[in-house]
């Protein structure tokens, strides 16, 4: 496909993204009604599709409408290149500008500018203050792909070896003594030896980092209780060098954790009713994803007031829940990948004010600006019953 197919493929995708099919579904059916398409064309359009879905608000004022193709114009102005490089008309490219489209647009500003919806952009201002803005522009921007050394198998220098034998280059980061940050070759990494064989995991630095800050010891009877795909359940399992027993809600989102324990060298166990008591209960609760909103910026576009309401209340019953399950003198760890401190530091003085018997030992926000996604944890002690 040539550059201008590749950006009429991304025109036609975002029409049917703001027609309400989410994003991954609609890439998905246009890469199987598209058999032309090679790995390097399906790859650059979703580039396109997520560049744009980050920034849906501002490309749309610039390009002087909401349509597929008029954001497609907008990122253009947006990134300083050319339209008539795309807009040319020939093969399967879009047909040229006419003469009010080459006219239009417009300086997006305010909650258009920042590329939130006009809610989250006053509520985001409350909450954060100044560094309101800083955040909301780092959400217009890709993230970093980074990489989970398993210590069950390897430690840094050894994963960065093999790494480099599928060209894929890779350096540490400071977050976490676990943590890779890819630099070349990121799309080859799902492909490599070092994947395949259980050296690495993909997994964001702050979700490493996450797991770094609970109190584990080898020995420990430890359940990750909101576990989905199981990446802090894999992380903690090599911490420890024990079993971890995993649970969740909808037990098919744990549908491929036997497969990756297998690959890894861990030891998980998964578990359909909890049964007390347990040394440290990690709860990395749903929530509005808004620290990983650059990976999955179709999120901040989903979300509406009534959503975080029932996200909130839906937390505060898993604290309710999992505190009966911790054992005098242990921790219950509760985890977002949110930003918002009602989901964070509010819903934590909640759970206190309920029960007298805990205290916060730890919390910490880990911020968008130390590289990884926006991440909070907050460690419970049970002091008594």
């Amino acid at each position: 496909m040539t550059p201008a197919a590749r950006w009429a493929a991304a025109a036609d995708i975002l029409d049917r993204i703001a027609a309400g099919e989410p994003s991954e579904k609609a890439l998905t059916n246009w890469a199987r009604r598209s058999r032309f398409a090679g790995s390097r064309d399906r790859a650059a359009i979703r580039d396109h599709v997520f560049d744009i879905l980050r920034c849906w608000r501002s490309t749309a004022a610039l390009g002087g409408g909401e349509t597929g193709r008029q954001r497609v114009l907008g990122r253009l102005r947006q990134t300083g290149t050319g339209p008539e490089t795309v807009f040319t008309g020939e093969g399967y490219g879009l047909a040229p500008l006419a003469e009010d489209e080459e006219s239009g647009g417009r300086v997006p500003k305010g909650a258009e500018a920042a590329d939130l919806p006009d809610w989250l952009f006053d509520f985001l201002a409350n909450d954060l203050g100044d560094d309101a803005l800083a955040m909301a522009e780092a959400l217009r921007h890709r993230a970093s792909v980074f990489l989970r050394v398993n210590l069950l198998k390897a430690d840094r220098n050894a994963a960065q070896v093999a790494l480099m034998a599928d060209s894929i280059t890779a350096t540490p980061h400071p977050l976490s003594e676990t943590a890779l940050e890819v630099q070349d070759g990121a799309r080859r990494v799902a492909q490599s030896d070092a994947f395949a064989t259980g050296l690495v995991e993909l997994q964001d630095v702050a979700s490493q980092a996450v797991v770094d800050a609970l109190p584990l010891a080898p020995g420990l009877r430890v359940l990750d209780y909101c576990a989905g795909g199981g990446g802090k359940t894999l992380a903690m399992a090599a911490r420890l060098s024990g079993p971890v027993e995993a649970h969740d809600a909808d037990p098919r989102r744990m549908s491929h954790l036997p497969e990756r324990a297998a690959r890894a060298g861990a030891e998980v166990v998964l578990i359909a009713r909890p049964e007390p008591p347990y040394d440290l209960v990690l709860c990395d609760v749903p929530c509005s994803g808004s620290g990983s909103w650059r990976r999955a910026p179709e999120g901040k576009w989903r979300l509406t007031p009534e959503r975080l309401d029932a996200l909130v209340r839906t937390q505060a019953q898993i604290l309710d829940q999992t505190a009966e399950l911790v054992k005098t003198g242990g921790v219950l760890a509760f985890a977002t990948c949110s930003v918002l401190s009602r989901e964070n530091e509010a819903q934590i003085d909640a759970f206190l004010a309920r029960h007298s018997a805990w205290t916060c030992t730890m919390q910490h926000r880990f911020g968008l600006d130390q590289g990884g996604d926006g991440f909070f944890v907050s460690i419970l002690t049970r002091e008594s019953e």
